[in-house]
């Protein structure tokens, strides 16, 4: 797994898109709708598959985070806030259409989270170094 290919940065996407779309979505099937009828009394089942939700939000954005920082996640959030712009100047989508925007904002946070799973990757194969972390002591 040290090497990025398609298929890899694929996967990845995935994944985040999965867990982003399964935590919250406009068609009214997400973990939020779900739970929402319920709050506060939640069943067995659904506290089970929010904190398998949470662990996977926290692996996701942690690695993220460590991958490329505050101001690699500000960049890359004020990228995709311009491609809105972009695609809106453009007529691809409408500011006035709450469903597109709240897709849009879906997919870019997914993408956001695969730049980050695959960050260290990438710049190893850019630069050829390895990156390796320091533990704390």
């Amino acid at each position: 797994m040290q090497n990025l290919s398609f298929g890899g940065v694929a996967l990845r996407f995935l994944a985040s898109l999965v867990l982003v779309i399964a935590t919250y979505n406009p068609t009214g099937h997400s973990y939020i709708h779900w739970i929402s009828g319920s709050l506060p009394h939640l069943e067995p089942v659904q506290a089970v598959a929010g904190i398998a939700l949470l662990g996977m939000w926290i692996f996701f954005v942690t690695a993220t985070w460590r991958s490329l920082g505050t101001v690699g996640v500000v960049i890359g959030l004020a990228f995709f806030a311009a491609l809105v712009w972009l695609f809106t100047s453009l007529g691809w989508f409408s500011l006035t259409s709450q469903s597109a925007i709240t897709w849009a904002a879906l997919v870019m946070i997914a993408c956001l989270l695969t730049i980050g799973l695959c960050w260290a990757l990438i710049q190893r194969r850019i630069t050829g170094q390895t990156i390796v972390e320091e533990g704390k002591r």
